[in-house]
């Protein structure tokens, strides 16, 4: 965070400031010819994942309102610009799984300017489909990260990570290079054909256990594996011809 943006660390200061930020991004992505612009929101109850101290629904509901009421300002710039925002679904944000992800689009009332990343690597070890993710939130993929991620989860690694550094084999769940991990791929790419998505692929690449050029290579290699043409017939059209 930049110390303009920072300034005196009144929390309340730093949002304004970060707010002014975020609509300045619309604004430069706009003069760049940028379309999508990808990142975080942060939440203010995401500290109640585990809803433990237990709080009454109200305080979520007042959650979600916050998240609306800073976040449609800034959209409006976005819209102004004809810029979309694409909300990484991650951890520590306000959407962060499936329903999280229903309830954040509901709070702005769907507004076109408010879409998604889709990064399968955190769908993974929350038990999320990645797949059935795309076709249900298909009018809102914006943008897609090829990101991999390996789990094993054996009663002794766990989901939540132990604090527990990138790389440590004691981990339930680490990223690894793209084509190396659970994230069905394939299945992935055939859902982004069939909801007719044409945006960026971008390759996120994270492993700990391996050098980064040779991943990078190796990533790139498998992601054009991926790029096959889509038949133009029927599998079976030949069985309905008359002779």
């Amino acid at each position: 965070m930049g110390s303009a943006v920072w300034g005196d660390g009144d929390p309340e200061g730093v949002r304004q400031r970060a707010a002014e930020d975020m609509k300045n991004t619309a604004r430069l992505a706009q003069k760049l010819g940028v379309k999508t612009v990808i990142g975080f929101t942060g939440s203010k109850i995401w500290k109640y994942v585990a809803m433990f101290p237990p709080v009454p629904q109200s305080v979520i509901d007042e959650g979600y309102q916050d998240f609306a009421d800073r976040w449609n300002p800034i959209l409006d710039v976005f819209d102004e610009c004809g810029v979309r925002f694409a909300h990484e679904v991650h951890p520590s944000e306000i959407a962060y799984d499936y329903w999280t992800t229903q309830r954040t689009l509901e709070a702005i009332g769907h507004r076109e300017a408010f879409g998604l990343n889709w990064d399968p690597s955190h769908f993974m070890w929350q038990e999320i489909d990645p797949v059935s993710f795309i076709t249900d939130f298909a009018d809102r993929i914006y943008h897609v990260d090829c990101k991999d991620i390996r789990v094993r989860v054996t009663g002794r690694n766990t989901r939540l990570g132990s604090h527990l550094p990138w790389g440590d084999p004691r981990r339930g769940w680490d990223f690894v290079s793209f084509g190396r991990g659970d994230v069905p791929w394939d299945a992935a790419f055939r859902a982004l054909r069939s909801i007719g998505y044409e945006g960026p692929i971008s390759i996120e690449w994270e492993d700990a256990g391996m050098d980064r050029l040779h991943g990078a290579k190796e990533a790139l290699a498998h992601l054009k594996t991926l790029d096959y043409p889509i038949s133009e017939v029927s599998f079976d059209a030949a069985f309905s011809q008359q002779g």
